[in-house]
């Protein structure tokens, strides 16, 4: 007992502090990223989706709705114009969210919207919306605007006042609330791993996922075939099928064992990230694959991530250069505005520099 104790102690302090600010923010990013691309795409059909002209009337869902008790706020009224108002909405939060801009609020914002339009018509998806629907859901409780932000470089630009200067009710409530992006975070990522595991051993039962032909049905359907010559050419090679199919297999039942293991974690991770980019590509799912990735990115290790910023800063810093060469040679006096340029590139980095990170790189 007492060295439990003494482990709960020690652990307390690391529980208490923001951890993942980085993958919160890649989540947040994709996420909202994906359902604003989606929103922009059905835009010219939006009526039809979602709206008066759905063949899915307000009357039918109101019906479903007495049933499932879900939230929509597409219920309170049927007219066109309160519609098309929680549609223009939905994509605004959806670019705050994905900017970063008043995170606390745009996030909930986001996560009603996001609940407003799906269950207006349940019908409509492929799959991802489902993720969407979530991790929505999980972003209200995260501190997902630590980093990588307009919050973060607002409050670069304006910091407050010091941590150690908080009374004890504002060191409390700081406390509690990185438990909760803590506790958030952890759900998201059993979320994905839940994800993962009842599709592989679902896919286990099957018997065409057991004799190596699955993968080679979807490839033959007109609906998941927007490139014919080249779902022909993987459909057509027997070995490939068998590879693809007991590749899926494998890879969605090993990955939550995986994760006792870091490296593997990781090749897994990269080689489903490249398996749902094909299935982008290959048959025609970009919107489910999007989701998918950005829920995934909840495991990138820290370390890459950071090297990733650390990269784009380097090309951003060099464009910047550039400009600031050429401005001179041409004398438009280019190096106010780069100097300008550079103070918000270095507060955007003293944003995101002074957040704690999770793990050792994971």
């Amino acid at each position: 007992m007492t060295s439990a104790a003494t482990a709960v102690r020690a652990a307390l302090p690391r529980l208490l502090t923001t951890l993942a600010p980085y993958q919160a923010a890649v989540v947040r990013i994709g996420v909202a990223g994906t359902w604003g691309a989606y929103l922009l795409r059905e835009w010219p059909h939006r009526r039809v989706l979602y709206g008066d002209r759905s063949p899915w009337s307000a009357e039918l869902n109101d019906r479903l709705l007495a049933d499932t008790h879900a939230f929509t706020a597409l219920s309170w009224s049927d007219g066109r114009w309160w519609f098309e108002a929680v549609y223009l909405l939905a994509l605004l939060s959806a670019v705050a969210v994905a900017a970063g801009w008043r995170t606390r609020a745009s996030t909930v914002l986001f996560a009603l919207t996001v609940l407003s339009l799906q269950n207006r018509n349940v019908f409509l998806g492929d799959g991802g919306d489902n993720l969407v629907h979530l991790m929505a859901i999980y972003l209200v409780f995260t501190r997902c605007g630590r980093v990588w932000s307009l919050d973060a470089r607002r409050r670069a630009r304006r910091p407050g006042r010091d941590p150690s200067e908080w009374g004890e009710p504002r060191a409390v409530a700081d406390a509690l609330a990185a438990m909760l992006h803590n506790c958030a975070m952890l759900v998201i990522a059993v979320q994905v791993v839940l994800v993962y595991a009842a599709a592989g051993w679902y896919k286990v039962q099957g018997t065409r996922w057991q004799d190596g032909t699955a993968v080679f049905y979807p490839l033959k359907l007109g609906y998941f075939t927007p490139w014919p010559e080249l779902s022909g050419l993987l459909g057509g090679s027997l070995l490939v099928t068998f590879a693809l199919t007991y590749g899926t297999v494998i890879m969605q039942v090993g990955f939550p064992f995986s994760l006792a293991a870091r490296r593997l974690k990781n090749v897994l991770l990269a080689v489903m990230v490249c398996e749902h980019l094909a299935i982008a590509v290959l048959l025609g799912l970009p919107f489910f694959s999007l989701a998918m990735v950005s829920a995934d990115a909840v495991f990138l290790p820290t370390a890459f991530l950071l090297a990733v910023r650390e990269r784009l800063a380097g090309r951003w810093a060099a464009l910047r250069a550039g400009r600031r060469t050429s401005g001179a040679a041409d004398g438009t006096g280019a190096d106010g505005a780069a100097g300008v340029d550079a103070g918000a590139g270095t507060a955007v980095d003293a944003g995101a520099g002074g957040e704690p990170v999770g793990g050792r790189g994971d």
